[in-house]
């Protein structure tokens, strides 16, 4: 790497997998799996990192030291962040987050057991001398970015939108040969994007929750997933761990993205996959039992309609589409 940025010390649970020139590969793990994160320099104090995990929670000392500017982009997943002492938020898939990188530290969760997206660092003290260097009359300034969008007490999110959804899907796929100019392009557009937004046309009013009640809402999903013969009501569950009707169907959303039985029927139905190819001996019959389904035909139904096949066919050759 070309610069300090490239060589943060993220914490003891991350391991250096490869560096060559301007990229260098790490994995994180955790108790609960492991994450590949790809870190570009792609100019003085500027790093375009992929964060790919597959896991359940981690700890990252990313930015616990120096003057960054943070932009964060959710592709899949989800990830959760403390926000204070006592409470949390979530990012969601196609959106922005924007801060001085506090929460780019500490203890990160994902409910869905993966999280791939982008971070896009500026060290404030190296990174506007790199882009004067790079382009003389590019007007935009990153202390006016930061100021502009880190000076609440919580991060800026900024909702998916179109305009955003331009930007960074670009980001993803770029071949090798053009990513080191075609990142620093992106990076000029992005910033210029900052700079003109009306700052509360995108703005995501992202809904907080105590420590205490996301707790709760893992508790229920424990309750619910660990056996999916059985079903609850949403009276059933409030009743039995103390937390308002309300109150559960939100967080529970916030948490894990869908309404409750939406998610328990899609996790009923991605098991039921799983099942089936995995366990090719299992009669069909068994498995929709097994999911909580009180027919073969009801199961059948249902999981054609999610993935265009029927449960046999799917056994037999696969499914064109992501379950």
């Amino acid at each position: 790497m070309e610069t300090d940025i490239g060589n943060i010390d993220f914490g003891t649970n991350v391991t250096d997998v490869f560096e060559k020139e301007n990229c260098k590969i790490m994995r994180m793990t955790s108790d609960t799996g492991e994450g590949i994160m790809t870190a570009y320099q792609v100019l003085d104090g500027i790093m375009i990192m992929h964060n790919n995990f597959h896991m359940e929670s981690c700890r990252s000392d990313f930015a616990e030291k120096g003057n960054f500017l943070c932009i964060d982009h959710c592709r899949e997943g989800r990830i959760e962040t403390g926000v204070s002492e006592d409470s949390v938020c979530y990012l969601s898939s196609g959106e922005l987050r924007i801060d001085d990188g506090r929460h780019n530290s500490g203890i990160a969760n994902f409910p869905l057991k993966h999280y791939y997206g982008l971070t896009i660092a500026f060290d404030l003290d190296k990174a506007q001398n790199a882009l004067d260097g790079y382009i003389s009359d590019f007007n935009v300034r990153l202390s006016d970015i930061s100021e502009k969008y880190c000076h609440y007490k919580e991060p800026y999110v900024l909702s998916a939108s179109p305009e955003i959804a331009h930007i960074f899907s670009e980001l993803y796929n770029v071949p090798s040969k053009i990513r080191h100019d075609y990142y620093r392009i992106k990076i000029l557009e992005l910033l210029l994007f900052l700079d003109a937004l009306e700052i509360d046309k995108y703005k995501t009013e992202k809904p907080y929750f105590y420590k205490g009640q996301v707790e709760k809402i893992h508790a229920i999903h424990e309750l619910m997933t660990s056996d999916l013969t059985k079903t609850y009501t949403i009276d059933e569950l409030a009743h039995r761990f103390d937390i308002a009707p309300t109150a559960l169907k939100q967080c529970f959303g916030s948490v894990y993205g869908s309404p409750i039985f939406t998610y328990m029927k899609n996790y009923r139905l991605d098991r039921a996959a799983y099942l089936l190819k995995n366990e090719p001996s299992t009669k069909i019959a068994d498995i929709a039992a097994a999911v909580g389904y009180e027919t073969a035909g009801k199961f059948s139904a249902a999981f054609r309609k999610k993935t265009g096949r029927t449960p046999l066919d799917y056994r037999k050759y696969g499914v064109h589409s992501e379950v």
